[in-house]
């Protein structure tokens, strides 16, 4: 049975989307069966991986309206073993819309929950905040990968939004799990980005992941080609670290899937 996995942190620019596109590739890539939920309005994710976004005329706004089953939303990509949920503009209304319906925050559990027999990951790519979207991911999500970037503000707002998985575990699922936080945007001739690597690993040790993630051009280029960077550039710096994340997330999750 599949693992659903939310990236998400409410800052914005700390990775989530170069991460989902990329760690979907690369599990892609090691043969696992992947579909990625593009669950933000400005589809990055959805243009990541070589999607026209103006095409786009059925997708996760669909899905949380229960306008269309999620087989109808699902699209190929050209990425391997990769299959999109997308998302377009529209995404931007369906807070205001979801807000007076009973049991809102359920909305992508009830939609994908019977899609884990078709897949061994459900990534889901979330807004940078913490509505009602990003609620609905960590309610239908097992587990949630954290990108954190290795600049100054790093560890802001983190406690904000560890407090919201505790509520969402106390309130809407007791499942939830930490899947381990990310360290993104690495650049090893910076004091700084090894200050915030070492207190990172002071504060929550276990829970961060053996693999981080550098700063790479080719990494930065990929989504303006509408590719993943394993597709874009195989053999660079970037690629072998999301090899690298998927490897260690499929290790970690060994005896579950």
């Amino acid at each position: 049975m599949g693992k659903i996995i939310a990236i998400a942190n409410q800052k914005g620019g700390v990775g989530k989307t170069t991460t989902s596109v990329n760690l979907a590739a690369s599990l892609g890539v090691l043969e696992k069966k992947v579909l990625l939920i593009d669950a933000d309005p400005q589809a990055n994710a959805t243009s990541g991986l070589g999607i026209d976004v103006d095409s786009v005329e059925i997708g996760t706004y669909e899905l949380l309206e229960h306008t269309k089953s999620a087989s109808e939303t699902i699209i190929k990509t050209t990425s391997p073993n990769v299959d999109l949920i997308p998302s377009h503009i529209d995404l931007v209304a369906i807070e205001i819309e979801l807000v007076d319906k009973e049991e809102r925050e359920y909305m992508m559990r009830k939609s994908i929950g019977h899609l884990r027999d078709e897949y061994d990951y459900i990534l889901i790519d979330c807004a940078p905040s913490l509505g009602l979207l990003t609620l609905n991911a960590l309610t239908a999500a097992d587990s949630v990968i954290i990108p954190i970037q290795c600049e100054y503000f790093a560890l802001e707002g983190l406690g904000k939004l560890l407090n919201t998985i505790k509520s969402v575990q106390k309130i809407h699922n007791p499942e939830l799990d930490i899947e381990g936080l990310l360290l993104t945007m690495f650049d090893s001739r910076l004091r700084l980005s090894n200050q915030v690597v070492e207190e990172v690993k002071k504060h929550f040790s276990e829970m961060v992941f053996e693999t981080i993630i550098q700063r790479n051009v080719r990494l930065s280029e990929a989504p303006s080609y509408g590719e993943s960077i394993i597709k874009y550039d195989a053999s660079s710096k970037g690629a072998a670290n999301y090899l690298n994340l998927a490897n260690e997330v499929m290790k970690k999750n060994k005896e579950k899937v």
